[in-house]
């Protein structure tokens, strides 16, 4: 409307001026209701094929969107595993840091595999305290078959010698019995040492390595006991956090929460133009925004990415085959803006509906040497219609609050 009343005072009203001023036409005289289209033929034409055409560069060069929104992250509360819910630490909606215990879970059979764990570990430590004491007695039993050892030795050595000195002073089964004595003696010293280095492998390696897997079975019921207090994994804000003690809840059907981080929809906003908007929507241009929660406020925005593919064209493999049909509605260009000024979006609540316009720029172009003069003239006529865009979101501003509360029923 606003296209047509502007191209009608290019052409319909100098038309109608002339047939008034000059020509001396009146209405309700020459100009009826029925002879306005001969009398005013081209002004009429011209005001149709104006607004047309400026209809088209406008929203072609210079596009806009009521498909914009600042989407926003949300994390699942949900417990590693699943149980019986036995205290709750916060309420339906606050804010909570990262790290904070949001509820618990009941912890009888962890707790009780944990105190088991501690208990194998006491007993391994007893178990290492006893082998360190046999240790001490095995050294003690080598010593004491060392010295029986050394005794008989001794004595067959005394009556060997006497043997070699006077033969038959000595009975050689006298000889034959201590030989015995001292093979004997010998065999306790090699039955100690055994026994002392089995008490020292005990104590070295056996021993430790049991301590070492009691003390990854504790640290494994531990852990399953930590994850009975589930925590923020972010710093943000609870929403619809409805769990209290007695529910149930598990990972794939009951969830106690929304988590929203601190900074999700604060930055950048997300806007879907249309797809024969595709060849000019480029990174780098500047764009303006108007959203419902923060009214008659235009907030400058530049577009940092433009997504090189349309959601509506994806699929997942599966057992039938795709039908081109199906797909009823085109899908846009997914573009994203951030605020061309450091704070621009703040008030701006996220999840809010907005209105996107962006604004091509052929500054380059027109100021390249080799580019024809009238191309700089379109290309100028082209940047200069983005003023009526502009102002055109003006007007969406100013009325986008009361459109709001119209159709909102107040």
């Amino acid at each position: 409307m606003f296209e047509l009343m502007f191209c009608s005072l290019l052409t319909i009203l100098p038309d109608y001026l002339y047939r008034r001023y000059v020509q001396g036409k009146r209405f309700g005289k020459e100009i009826t209701f029925f002879s306005v289209w001969y009398e005013l033929r081209w002004g009429i034409t011209g005001c149709l094929m104006l607004t047309v055409s400026l209809i088209t560069m406008i929203f072609y060069f210079h596009p806009s969107t009521s498909s914009a929104t600042l989407y926003f992250r949300t994390v699942p509360i949900l417990p590693e595993g699943s149980g019986r819910v036995a205290e709750v630490k916060i309420g339906f909606s606050a804010p909570v840091k990262k790290g904070e215990v949001l509820f618990t879970l009941d912890a009888s059979k962890q707790q009780a595999a944990v105190a088991t764990a501690r208990r194998k570990i006491a007993e391994v430590d007893a178990a290492m305290q006893t082998a360190q004491a046999d240790v001490v007695k095995a050294e003690a039993q080598i010593g004491e078959a060392k010295a029986n050892y050394q005794q008989a030795k001794d004595e067959l050595d005394v009556k060997s010698e006497l043997q070699r000195r006077n033969p038959g002073i000595v009975p050689q089964r006298d000889i034959e019995k201590l030989q015995v004595l001292v093979d004997q003696r010998q065999s306790g010293i090699d039955a100690a040492t055994a026994a002392r280095q089995s008490a020292a492998l005990q104590v070295s390696t056996s021993l430790p390595a049991q301590r070492e897997s009691a003390e990854a079975a504790l640290d494994e019921a531990q852990v399953d006991l930590d994850k009975t207090l589930v925590r923020a994994g972010v710093d943000g804000r609870v929403e619809q956090f409805l769990v209290r003690s007695g529910d149930v809840v598990n990972q794939l059907m009951r969830p106690a929460g929304i988590l929203i981080p601190a900074e999700a929809g604060r930055s950048v906003l997300q806007a879907g133009f249309g797809q024969i908007e595709a060849q000019v929507m480029k990174t780098g241009m500047v764009a303006e925004a108007t959203c419902i929660s923060k009214p008659w406020v235009i907030i400058p925005m530049v577009i940092t990415t433009v997504q090189d593919y349309i959601a509506a064209g994806q699929f997942r493999s599966g057992e039938q085959l795709l039908e081109a049909q199906n797909v009823v509605r085109p899908g846009t260009i997914l573009v994203f803006l951030e605020p061309l000024y450091k704070g621009g979006l703040e008030g701006v609540t996220p999840g809010s509906s907005c209105i996107v316009n962006a604004y091509t720029s052929n500054h380059e172009e027109i100021s390249a040497k080799d580019t024809p003069t009238s191309r700089k003239i379109a290309l100028h006529v082209v940047d200069g219609v983005g003023l009526v865009h502009a102002l055109l979101l003006r007007i969406q501003a100013l009325l986008l609050p009361i459109q709001t509360l119209v159709l909102s029923g107040h």
